[in-house]
């Protein structure tokens, strides 16, 4: 039996070397699985001790076995516990619903430990080996099935609003846990709890953080941030060298050069692709080289920004202000002339985040077009990446910001009393390290 123990623990410590080695984002579900990962291994430590000391009671001072024991049974729990907090994470993201059991969970985490810690351990001995017994079994068991009842109701209180290929995988692991448990129940000595723990972190590695997954969607990502910045308006280009040759036949060459050089200051920055996150002043010196740009070519136009001046070096997602800037122009504002305000603020929240938000006077959305759009950015991650239509640009905003910053971050969008519509950005408020 020990040799299933350092057998499984080998398998986890070689997925774990893989995990840690691929690049992935810092999103909670990441950052679960990882000190998941790292538990299990814990686990199977403390497992294969306790399988070798609990069969060799005549030879293992009493209190060294009790120390070996309590620690397996409090990680088994443990484990278990970030079982459900991954799954309640993923179910989180995926329907947008708050987590609502994570007290309780809490709470019976550490009724669960306490009770591994401090109540006295008693063992049966028998021909076919030894296992421990009495109400400090209990304690470990009924916590690991109220964690998995509690995973279980999870899923299938949100079963249709899950993906499908996730509710799959986590509908196996529950159904191999729950397996393992009831023959362990059955037959106490066979000892292969850890069996079933790390066949369930191994289905979610396989499945759901893989690392060629993880790569594939950074991959995806990038090159949709690609396109979108090579997407530069062929009508905004000609319109715009249009008008500076009308303003050259009208009036002197000081005027052209500021154009010129307002046009080239866009191009220049719209095309930093290296970094993935810039400071706030950076990505508003491009907006304003866009706007000056617009506001010459439509006079009635007007830009104003109320930017809390300690944010400029907050750090954002490259090139997400010009796309959300250019949909207000090209769906609210058109339709008005071009006759109108957008206004760009950016401050603090309550919270410590920080909350951008371009707000227009124009036309709105059309009947049943917000519900589309708000669809859409919800449900972002089901969304194959688009190379064209009107949305592309405010969907590869969401995806970035989901990707680069978590996905507690995002854009939705609201309608104005007064008319128009403002696009709102929840962005961590974090600065480049020196």
């Amino acid at each position: 039996m020990l040799r299933m123990e350092i057998a499984l623990f080998l398998v986890l410590a070689f997925v774990a070397y893989i995990y840690f080695s691929a690049e992935k984002q810092n999103t909670p579900l990441h950052r679960t699985f990882s000190v998941l990962l790292v538990t299990a291994l814990v686990h199977l430590v403390f497992d294969g001790a306790t399988v070798y000391t609990v069969n060799h009671l005549e030879t293992v001072p009493p209190f060294l076995n009790a120390v070996l024991h309590r620690f397996f049974m409090g990680t088994m729990v443990v484990v278990i516990y970030l079982f459900y907090q991954y799954i309640a994470i993923l179910v989180e993201e995926e329907t947008g619903k708050p987590r609502k059991l994570d007290l309780a969970a809490r709470i019976f985490l550490i009724a669960a430990v306490l009770g591994t810690t401090f109540l006295p351990i008693y063992y049966t001995i028998t021909t076919e080996g030894n296992y421990s017994d009495g109400a400090y079994m209990l304690v470990p068991y009924f916590a690991v099935a109220f964690y998995l009842i509690l995973c279980a109701g999870l899923m299938l209180g949100n079963w249709k609003a899950v993906d499908p290929k996730k509710k799959s995988v986590i509908g196996v692991a529950l159904i191999i846990e729950f397996t393992v448990c009831a023959l362990q129940g059955l037959y106490h000595t066979w000892l292969i709890s850890g069996m079933g723990i790390t066949l369930m972190t191994l289905s979610f590695y396989l499945t759901l953080e893989n690392p060629d997954i993880l790569r594939a969607e950074l991959t995806e990502q990038k090159m949709s941030m690609l396109y979108l910045k090579s997407q530069v308006n062929p009508h905004f280009l000609y319109n715009t060298l249009d008008t500076i040759r009308i303003q050259a036949q009208l009036n002197g060459d000081k005027k052209v050069a500021d154009l010129l050089m307002r046009l080239v200051d866009f191009f220049r920055l719209s095309v930093k692709v290296d970094r993935p996150m810039v400071s706030l002043d950076d990505e508003t010196e491009l907006l304003e080289a866009y706007m000056e740009l617009m506001c010459y070519r439509y006079p009635e136009l007007c830009c104003e920004y109320d930017i809390d001046p300690d944010l400029g070096g907050a750090q954002v997602p490259n090139f997400i202000l010009q796309p959300i800037v250019e949909n207000s122009l090209l769906h609210g504002l058109k339709n008005k002339g071009y006759r109108g305000e957008v206004k760009i603020s950016a401050h603090k929240t309550e919270e410590g985040d920080m909350e951008i938000c371009v707000r227009d006077t124009g036309s709105g959305f059309a009947e049943g077009r917000k519900a589309a759009i708000d669809d859409m950015l919800r449900n972002y991650a089901k969304q194959a990446p688009k190379l064209t239509g009107n949305s592309i640009g405010i969907l590869n905003v969401q995806k970035r910001i989901k990707l680069l910053c978590g996905r507690k971050f995002g854009l939705w969008y609201t309608e104005n009393e007064g008319g128009g519509v403002t696009a709102h950005m929840l962005l961590p408020l974090k600065e480049e390290a020196e």
